[in-house]
């Protein structure tokens, strides 16, 4: 069955907040003289949709089909309706939001999309009955407004349930006061079946404190002002700062929530989701600035009145802990009213982690939650404020999430995205979806390191899963990023064009201060990209293009080494720890060189060791190479001690997820969930456990195991999945220098062990045939007792 192209609309008139108009429903009814043998819908709602088949929603996921600038693809989703059509009539129900497809943000000039419209459908429907076919598409249904008054997905829903019409998707109920829908206008974006994995609801948690409280005024902001005088002012009101009910759920994450309520007819409830409190007030402050006042991360009910009412925003999700409710009673205020229904994109967990350490351990979970809790068909950058698919974002955290999780699949869906979005000279933006080629995000938001992330989810997804088919669908996306950024170079072959080392610690929000020139951090990230992709187009037969990426990064380096490098002293001309840190890990400096060149990183950690004055880039190798010349305790020190700077003072702040930036008590970290700060994760795993993964880049079924006992720990334990099976590690201390290792692994992987010359091998020698860890077919555990020689 094809996709029908033909698209409708309810109105042409678009939501805003200055006038809310209401979000369209559709309805069908059909007859099938039998049950059908085959039955099957394909299905665009842009922005999104909610699927009704005879009264029973069946909606894939909390947000669908997609998010996508519908310019570049426009996407539907297949669903088998044998399981709920049957004999005589049937319907089909949906209710449309308006998503990416009428986007309301002033910022990322969003407002401006060539492509923003009123919510629109199209459908192909078929069904096998006897030997007759059942078919139509989205303009034989009749449509009607909802109760849902207002929905944007990156501020919240608002519904007056007294607009409901009872009955509407079910059999015999009369819409012939509906109309025939309008012909919509054609998105020119290519038609596509979405294949990353859905937004799915995974827990639903309960508050673990309900109170009396109030509300932090929202602090005057001269451009949110500004856009209200030339947009005019929003139709909703703000909430009430006090009378208000807290409702605290012990964590930081995304989602929805539940609301159960048996209200009076017009009970008007207004629900405030928030990440963060400040002297016991709900605080807004760092969400407002992104949107109108009253709207942010707001949903709005208003009860029909007549018996238990349950209310879930559509089209939308928001990031929180607190929820500030205002218009209920004492007596409505029960810890049953709210339910946070947490949820992220259906992702396969594929390791994890734990050890002695509690605040290791809270750390690690941090981390772990910031990844899902930002993963929303890609990921992004908060769940709470932006909802952007950051570039930069995604590549700092590609490695420590494909650890842990199962992203390849979304990140290969995401992709088709960048690259619709490159220009035709190679040029990408800081974040995907924008509003076009000439929209936000090429002037500002980009750059090398940003960019990289066209070359790092492929290289990431090869490297840990064999994968090659992303290799080849970008392959000519990235040499043409190659051939633009090579025109970029300056007289001394040296590129500045974006962002540099994000948010330096300690520094002003928003992430500028760089002390690292972002001329050094843009020509290592070139640098990084040619070689890794010298090796991605090898790894596909791509001959030519890997001779371009190699003589390329040849000149890159060349140049760096020539003009950025002291090779006297080994130190980066800035003397900077970033620059240091990134010249030694991306290989600019020979392996020769590298042992004066981290004597010098060390000198400037031991001297900065107050302030770090370092950002992503710094915390994203920084810590490994501590660990490779051998001082991974000390690195540990770093992430885990609870003072300023750290990512341990992060549990002394009370935090439950990863702050976007890390400064001292008492300042602004801006978001408090945020995921591309979190490659201390990544640390833990290939540290403290010693999982290496395809050190040869040659065999993702292979890992070499070799972990360090930091002093701190007594014991450690872990996993991770590799594309044949599952190797399980952990390790003990048994006495003062002795220590018992464990490593499981599921036939079809190949596990080395390869300890440091300090750990000397006691009892249970591991070696099997050409050295490699003997594997069972049972999936035993293989034990190695170990002596520490210092």
């Amino acid at each position: 069955m094809e996709f029908s192209r033909n698209f409708v609309c309810e109105t042409y008139e678009k939501c805003t907040r200055q006038k809310h108009v209401s979000a369209p429903v559709f309805r069908k009814s059909f007859t099938l003289q039998s049950k059908p043998t085959r039955a099957e819908i394909l299905i665009c709602g842009l922005g999104f949709y909610d699927l009704y088949v005879n009264g029973k929603k069946i909606t894939k996921g909390l947000i669908a089909p997609y998010v996508s600038n519908p310019d570049d693809y426009i996407y539907y989703d297949s669903y088998d309706l044998l399981p709920y059509l049957e004999a005589g009539e049937n319907v089909i129900g949906i209710i449309l939001g308006n998503g990416h497809q009428n986007p309301m943000e002033l910022l990322w000039d969003f407002y401006t999309a060539p492509y923003a419209a009123s919510p629109k459908l199209a459908l192909s429907f078929e069904a096998e009955d006897g030997d007759k076919l059942v078919s139509f598409d989205a303009t034989e249904f009749k449509c009607t407004a909802s109760e849902i008054y207002f929905d944007n997905y990156r501020t919240g829903a608002f519904c007056d349930a007294r607009r409901i019409e009872e009955g509407r998707f079910e059999k015999g109920f009369d819409d012939s006061h509906w109309h025939a829908p309008l012909t919509a206008e054609q998105p020119r974006g290519f038609a596509k079946l979405c294949e990353a994995e859905p937004v799915r609801i995974v827990e639903e948690r309960k508050p673990i404190s309900v109170r009396k409280g109030e509300m932090m005024p929202v602090r005057p902001d001269a451009r949110r002002d500004k856009f209200e005088r030339e947009w005019g002012k929003a139709e909703e009101a703000p909430p009430a700062i006090t009378g208000g009910y807290i409702y605290d759920f012990g964590l930081n994450d995304a989602g929805i929530f539940r609301l159960k309520i048996k209200g009076t007819p017009g009970q008007k409830i207004s629900l405030q989701c928030a990440e963060w409190m400040t002297d016991g007030k709900v605080d807004t402050n760092n969400l407002e600035y992104f949107t109108f006042v009253g709207y942010s991360q707001r949903d709005v009910y208003i009860c029909k009145g007549d018996g238990e009412e349950i209310f879930e925003p559509p089209f939308t999700y928001h990031g929180y802990r607190y929820i500030y409710v205002t218009g209920i009673t004492e007596a409505q205020a029960t810890e049953d009213l709210l339910t946070y229904l947490v949820a992220h994109s259906d992702l396969e967990t594929r390791g994890g982690f734990s050890c002695s350490d509690a605040d290791a351990n809270a750390l690690y979970e941090m981390a772990h939650r910031s990844d899902l809790s930002n993963f929303y068909y890609f990921p992004t950058d908060c769940p709470h404020r932006e909802k952007n698919g950051w570039t930069g974002d995604a590549s700092m955290s590609a490695e420590h999430m494909i650890l842990t999780i199962a992203p390849e699949k979304s990140w290969r869906e995401w992709l088709h995205n960048i690259r619709a979005a490159q220009r035709e000279n190679g040029m990408l933006p800081g974040i995907v979806p924008t509003t076009g080629h000439q929209g936000w995000g090429y002037d500002w938001g980009s750059g090398p390191t940003w960019d990289a992330v066209l070359f790092n989810l492929p290289w990431f997804a090869y490297l840990y899963r064999g994968e090659t088919e992303m290799i080849k669908e970008n392959a000519s996306a990235m040499l043409r990023y190659l051939e633009y950024v090579s025109r970029k170079r300056d007289e001394r072959g040296l590129v500045n064009l974006g962002l540099g080392d994000w948010v330096p610690t300690g520094g002003e929000w928003g992430g500028g201060g760089y002390k690292t020139p972002v001329e050094y951090t843009d020509s290592a990230s070139v640098y990084e990209m040619c070689t890794r992709g010298e090796k991605m187009f090898n790894a596909v037969g791509l001959k030519h293009h890997a001779a371009f990426a190699k003589a390329l990064g040849d000149a890159f380096k060349a140049a760096i080494r020539k003009h950025l490098i002291n090779l006297n002293t080994m130190t980066a001309n800035c003397a900077t720890i970033t620059a240091q840190a990134v010249f030694m890990y991306y290989g600019i400096f020979e392996p020769a060189e590298k042992e004066r060149a981290y004597a010098v990183l060390k000198r400037l950690l031991i001297v900065k060791d107050k302030t770090w004055e370092f950002g992503m880039l710094g915390l994203r190798t920084v810590f490994h190479l501590l660990t490779e010349f051998g001082d991974a305790d000390w690195a540990y020190e770093l992430i885990c001690r609870r003072t300023f700077p750290s990512y341990g003072m992060l549990l002394e702040m009370g935090e439950t997820t990863i702050t976007e930036k890390i400064v001292d008590f008492g300042k602004d970290p801006g978001s408090h969930n945020h995921h591309f700060l979190a490659d201390f994760k990544h640390w833990f795993m290939r540290t403290i456990l010693g999982i290496n993964v395809n050190p040869s880049e040659t065999d993702a079924n292979t890992m070499l195991v070799s972990p360090y006992f930091i002093e701190k720990l007594d014991h450690a334990e872990g996993w991770h999945k590799l594309p044949a099976g599952r190797v399980d590690i952990a390790w003990k201390r048994t006495g003062a220098d002795t220590v018992e290792l464990t490593l499981k692994c599921e036939p079809g992987v190949n596990v080395h062990l390869s300890l440091l010359p300090e750990y000397i091998i006691e009892d249970g020698y591991p070696y099997g045939p050409h050295g490699q860890y003997p594997q069972t077919a049972d999936g035993a555990a293989y034990t190695v007792k170990i002596k520490i020689v210092k």
